[in-house]
């Protein structure tokens, strides 16, 4: 079984890529680091793979998934950097940001599902939970809501890379570290949700760190019924701030398995409670759940709920 958070809109899609061959038929197959140094458009990669002495991890015996970045790529990342080389980016940040291109099993193009998967990366919201990854293949195989989103598309002719440690899918751009932000536009089943955010301006607060970290119950699309909508369309623009930020706690990371019993107080600053998977809210006796959990972001993490939450307004 492979070790991924499957998405609500999870799915299985067989997908066909070309393949590109390691070597010629009588050899063995090489490492993925071997495969990276013998390929002239992954220089930079193998640059930052020796900077950050991950080289090793490459070479031995293991299963990853590695969505290696062109050098055009790298020097896009440059780019919006104050570091003219990958050799000028502080060895700590590269570490993580190529951590964040690898998943600890090897999956091809085949085995890949529209869903969440989990990389090596690491970042301050959590010193346990590895950042999350979202792939989706409604065209083509996106990562992280695509170059727009600070993810990236893999190159279809260069997926599928298949080496004795696990298996290459080169892409066209450098994997940002994803916010809170890039993970709800990443996510089409969270496409309401995240253009209500934008509308109440809320949408920089999800992408910076000041009250970071942040644990969000986002509501999936289908909550998002007519009574639903209407409600909220006819609230004030302060009360409709007020429902966004009572699915939002601040300065907290709290992941599915330490939720805690008692009250949780929101950024709205009244406060709902969870039993198991099911949350009680302050404006309605209707129970929501928690259908999807721990979707780990550079800033915080993501739960998605079946139902929008409700403070009291009265």
């Amino acid at each position: 079984m492979k070790n991924l958070f499957k998405s609500l809109m999870v799915f299985a899609i067989a997908i066909t890529l070309p393949s590109c061959s390691n070597d010629d038929n009588n050899s063995q197959p090489k490492t993925i680091a071997e495969i990276a140094s013998a390929n002239g458009d992954l220089s930079t990669l193998v640059e930052a793979l020796q900077r950050t002495n991950l080289v090793n991890t490459f070479n031995s015996s293991g299963d990853f998934t590695v969505f290696a970045p062109t050098n055009a790529a790298f020097a896009t990342f440059l780019a919006t950097t104050p570091y003219a080389t990958i050799n000028d980016v502080p060895v700590p940040i590269l570490t993580e940001i190529l951590k964040n291109h690898v998943l600890s099993e090897s999956f091809t193009s085949s085995e890949l599902m529209t869903g969440y998967y989990k990389t090596l990366a690491k970042e301050t919201a959590s010193s346990t939970n590895t950042l999350s990854m979202y792939i989706d293949l409604t065209a083509g195989v996106k990562i992280n809501g695509g170059v727009s989103n600070g993810g990236a598309n893999v190159i279809l002719t260069s997926a599928n890379i298949l080496a004795s440690n696990g298996v290459i899918h080169v892409v066209d751009r450098v994997i940002g570290l994803p916010t809170i932000k890039n993970h709800a536009i990443a996510n089409p089943n969270l496409s309401i949700v995240t253009g209500l955010l934008v509308d109440q301006g809320l949408v920089p607060t999800l992408d910076g760190t000041t009250g970071s970290p942040f644990t969000v119950f986002a509501p999936i699309n289908s909550a998002f019924d007519t009574a639903t909508l209407n409600l909220y369309t006819g609230l004030s623009d302060a009360n409709k701030t007020a429902v966004l930020l009572y699915h939002v706690v601040g300065n907290a990371n709290v992941l599915s398995n330490a939720i805690p019993t008692g009250a949780i107080t929101t950024l709205q600053g009244q406060s709902f409670s969870i039993s198991g998977t099911s949350i009680d809210d302050s404006g309605s006796s209707v129970n929501k759940n928690i259908v999807l959990t721990d979707v780990q972001c550079s800033n915080g993490i993501v739960h998605a709920i079946d139902k929008v939450l409700l403070p009291n307004l009265n």
